[in-house]
């Protein structure tokens, strides 16, 4: 049986440390406020995504320097955006495979020469075994070019078990609040620390807020992000402001969930 309805993790929830991962704001122009609250003192970060142009840009913004520079100097880490949606239809050794991937691995080298990332969210990571060498490959090339590489695969569902071993963490829910709250944990994750999960959940109400951490606490996932704003349908990004009870979330996990 791969999955479980509301299966409690074996891992114990005392002392669970759950931190914030930011999948990427806005723009700073347009999200100043959003970008000033992520160096404030305390704020339980693990990690926020830059991405500045569906990737790093043609070239250095000067507006994502110094927001990238601010975090770094707070002591966060910052991860470039690489989609890797294509990854899962290319064959090694063929002229579009190598294609693929020499574009994935041209954008890591830029966010590294410009915004000094330390590391990447791999978003739309294929799920499917038949992927896991292709990725594996791109991973070990990301790690090659910038020592100890925090590598984030964006797959939002879970994926085939041999990802975990390849990866820092994975996103294993990234969706709507009204899926989340009835969704399913893959029995295989039992197996690993929450730290190696994150889930992003949109259109959490404030007043499902402690139920959503719990749900998080309960499936073994120490990286989140939660907001109160939608995809109107798949018309908009809901992970570009911030949560308008920003401050209550903050404050709720610096003091933790209880059971």
């Amino acid at each position: 049986m791969p999955y479980l309805t509301g299966m409690k993790r074996t891992t114990p929830s005392t002392g669970l440390h759950t931190g914030l991962g930011v999948p990427g704001y806005a723009h700073p122009l347009l999200a100043p406020t959003e970008w000033g609250e992520l160096t404030r003192p305390g704020t339980p970060l693990d990690w926020v995504v830059l991405n500045v142009a569906d990737g790093p840009g043609a070239r250095p913004d000067p507006h994502c320097l110094e927001a990238a520079g601010r975090l770094r100097n707070a002591g966060v880490r910052v991860l470039g955006h690489l989609d890797t949606a294509h990854l899962d239809r290319v064959h090694l050794g063929t002229a579009h495979g190598a294609r693929v991937f020499g574009e994935v691995i041209s954008k890591a080298h830029r966010y590294l020469d410009w915004y000094r990332v330390d590391g990447f969210l791999l978003d739309r990571c294929p799920t499917d075994g038949t992927a896991l060498p292709e990725v594996l490959r791109t991973i070990t090339t990301l790690r090659a070019l910038r020592d100890k590489a925090h590598i984030v695969l964006g797959h939002g569902t879970h994926p085939h078990p041999g990802y975990a071993e390849c990866a820092d963490q994975l996103v294993t829910f990234s969706g709507a609040w009204r899926d989340y709250r009835w969704s399913q944990v893959a029995e295989w994750t039992a197996d690993y620390p929450p730290d190696r999960f994150c889930h992003f959940v949109h259109g959490v109400p404030l007043g499902h807020l402690d139920e959503a951490l719990r749900i998080a606490r309960w499936q073994g996932a120490a990286t989140i992000w939660f907001t109160d704003h939608t995809d109107r349908g798949g018309r908009a990004d809901p992970w570009e402001t911030m949560p308008g009870y920003w401050d209550e979330i903050v404050s709720r996990i610096g003091t933790g969930v209880s059971e």
